[in-house]
């Protein structure tokens, strides 16, 4: 089974990339694209106009996220986990990501798309 494990440090403090990251008005903010859901444990979100869709499984306030995460595009069922472990560096975050349980052939391509639409947004708009 693949996985992607990143590791990323951001500036802004463990709660603004919590924020950043369940709830949905902030998360529309920072991406730039639409978004919908709740920001309760069990809730039901979906992100980017509706090309990802998932569940919170675990939320754990400034400290960590665990979501049934999936795309759009993959076979109806299939759902992966995403486990977002936040920590505090100095006065900003250290984020330890994990993705597991996704479609075969789409590593590259998922671990690409978590910088540029996840890391990349929330370093330059979450402070």
């Amino acid at each position: 089974m693949a996985t992607i494990h990143q590791e990323i440090t951001f500036t802004a403090a463990p709660s603004r990339v919590y924020e950043a990251l369940v709830d949905p008005k902030r998360f529309a903010e920072v991406t730039g694209a639409p978004t919908s859901g709740d920001a309760t444990e069990g809730a039901a979100f979906t992100a980017f106009g509706g090309q990802i869709t998932g569940r919170h499984v675990e939320l754990v306030p400034d400290k960590r996220v665990v979501q049934a995460w999936r795309a759009k595009a993959w076979p109806e069922g299939v759902y992966s986990i995403v486990r977002f472990q936040l920590e505090p560096s100095g006065p900003g975050t250290r984020l330890v990501f994990d993705h597991d349980g996704f479609p075969e052939g789409m590593t590259e391509h998922l671990s690409k798309g978590w910088h540029a639409n996840y890391w990349d947004n929330i370093a330059k708009r979450v402070s």
